[in-house]
């Protein structure tokens, strides 16, 4: 039986997106603010699961729901995620996020008009 830890994110920042230009030194600093808040959040909401073992090896899959109903780039909605990632690590959750530890799976995408967030699951392989 796999264990599992989901937790339950603000969607992450457009900052944050692979597709936005930071031309700019308020541009970095505001990326740079996204990902720290974004890192912390995700580290908090683990720690608040009480898992005590570190895991070896996982998969994480993202569950992104937006307000409306559209085409989404999955890729660059992973990297979005980049911040929460370590996030995870930094809370004790995981060795490491790279790929010899952590398997991304493309991500999910759902309507909520009420509620717009990202789900994150990690399952221990």
């Amino acid at each position: 039986m796999n264990e599992s830890v989901t937790i339950i994110l603000p969607l992450p920042a457009k900052v944050l997106s692979p597709n936005c230009p930071i031309a700019s030194k308020r541009g970095r600093f505001m990326k740079a603010a996204a990902a720290k808040k974004q890192r912390r959040l995700a580290k908090e909401a683990v720690q608040a699961e009480n898992i005590e073992a570190t895991w070896d090896k996982a998969e994480l899959q993202a569950t992104f729901f937006h307000k409306t109903k559209r085409r989404r780039d999955g890729v660059n909605h992973n990297q979005m995620l980049k911040s929460a990632q370590d996030g995870i690590v930094d809370s004790g959750l995981l060795i490491d996020d790279d790929a010899d530890h952590l398997t991304t799976l493309p991500p999910i995408f759902k309507k909520d008009k009420n509620c717009p967030r990202v789900e994150i699951t990690v399952t221990k392989i």
